[in-house]
């Protein structure tokens, strides 16, 4: 953990291999975190875990403004939203015309083709979580965590600065406020 922290703010001091250091130590963990988010996907879905985690870390350490990260905690909280972000990009992607409009990728030997995309979820979600982040930031960052990451609570707490107890009960209220938020926006609440 303290190897992570001293390569973070030694890419922040411009160290040009302190990005190649970095990789194959938080690799695995980045590359758990895809596969847990993307094995709740429907049947259908091209990008693939490791595509994920390379466009990820691409976006969180390749770019030209220097990244400021607080330790390991932070660094994978910005990997989960950069996850979210690819995940919603990726959705938005699939629901234009070019790419297929509202179409979905069936494989021919898939016996039960009639199952709804998942992209319309995402793209729901990814609008309330915007408006639960203006409600309540911290809980915005734990749904991030839980969802696009595929963190459990008590994984997830420390890297909010929460005890476990606090994060279920964040966890309780997040789930409550975002199924409330997408029923209405869908038009199927009260």
């Amino acid at each position: 953990m303290v190897e992570v922290t001293q390569i973070l703010s030694a890419i922040e001091r411009g160290d040009a291999c302190a990005a190649e250091r970095l990789l194959p130590i938080v690799y695995r963990e980045l590359r758990q975190m895809a596969a847990r988010r993307l094995a709740r996907e429907q049947p259908g879905q091209t990008l693939q875990a490791t595509a994920l985690v390379h466009e990820a870390y691409l976006r969180l350490v390749g770019g030209d403004q220097a990244q400021h990260w607080s330790g390991r905690g932070h660094f994978f909280a910005a990997a989960a939203e950069a996850m979210r972000r690819i995940l919603v990009e990726n959705a938005r992607r699939k629901g234009r015309v070019r790419h297929g409009g509202g179409r979905r990728r069936v494989d021919l030997l898939d016996a039960d083709a009639a199952t709804p995309t998942d992209d319309e979820q995402i793209l729901l979600l990814d609008e309330a979580l915007t408006r639960l982040a203006d409600v309540r930031p911290q809980a915005a960052e734990l749904v991030k965590l839980r969802f696009f990451s595929g963190l459990t609570e008590e994984e997830a707490a420390p890297m909010l600065g929460l005890s476990p107890r606090s994060a279920r009960r964040l966890w309780a209220f997040a789930r409550a406020w975002l199924r409330r938020d997408m029923e209405r926006a869908s038009g199927s609440g009260e």
